[in-house]
């Protein structure tokens, strides 16, 4: 398998976390964002849309979004899995995570944030004021949703999940904006659960080949 993807894609490292969960190999590919790369022709023939991360599969499909790559992943290669085996426990960390892939990552993804910048002029610090915003605003949704479920080492659950997934590249680069995390005591246990775990850790920024930090 290949993994075209940026180190600081919140959405790359989403895939990168699952492909390590589970044990797979695959190449990674930079693409890299700021420099426009993901605009050009070549990567346009591996992802349609021109965003990150695309895989390509064995067998020469062309996948995208990460949501649909890890659950594309959990299909083909079951353990360990990633969603509960009960409906009522996936439907639990699908709403987990999409409360991340489709509440807060949406409003702070790197192309938002330069059209807030470049087309309606706002000023840097106001535009981080926005960032700071919208993640707290979505990770306090992501504590009560905790607060509502049985106690747990994670997410949901005694191993890491889809959930997991997702709330450790949005932790990650809530860091990176200095979000306030206080007060969120129930999704901060689950971050340094999963952060103690060989996976997260070759999955992060920091281990890839591309890290520009």
């Amino acid at each position: 398998m290949k993994l075209y993807n940026y180190f600081r894609s919140s959405a790359s490292f989403r895939v990168r976390i699952a492909l390590e969960l589970k044990g797979l190999g695959y190449d990674y590919v930079p693409v890299h964002l700021v420099k426009g790369e993901h605009k050009q022709p070549a990567y346009g023939a591996v992802s349609p849309t021109l965003l990150v991360p695309a895989l390509v599969t064995d067998e020469g499909e062309k996948l995208g979004q990460s949501m649909a790559i890890i659950e594309y992943l959990d299909e083909t290669h079951p353990e360990p899995p990633l969603l509960p085996s009960d409906a009522a426990g996936r439907a639990h960390v699908r709403a987990l995570a999409q409360l991340i892939a489709c509440e807060i990552h949406p409003l702070n993804n790197l192309r938002v944030l330069k059209y807030l910048v470049r087309e309606l002029k706002v000023q840097e610090e106001d535009k981080n004021t926005w960032y700071r915003h919208w993640v707290r605003d979505g990770l306090e949704a992501y504590e009560r949703e905790l607060a509502q479920l049985p106690p747990s080492t994670y997410s949901y659950g005694e191993t890491p999940t889809l959930a997991d997934c997702c709330l450790v590249p949005q932790i990650f680069n809530g860091q990176r904006f200095n979000v306030d995390f206080s007060g969120l005591p129930r999704t901060m246990a689950a971050f340094d659960a999963c952060m103690k775990l060989p996976a997260f850790q070759k999955a992060q920024p920091s281990s890839c080949p591309d890290n520009e930090a």
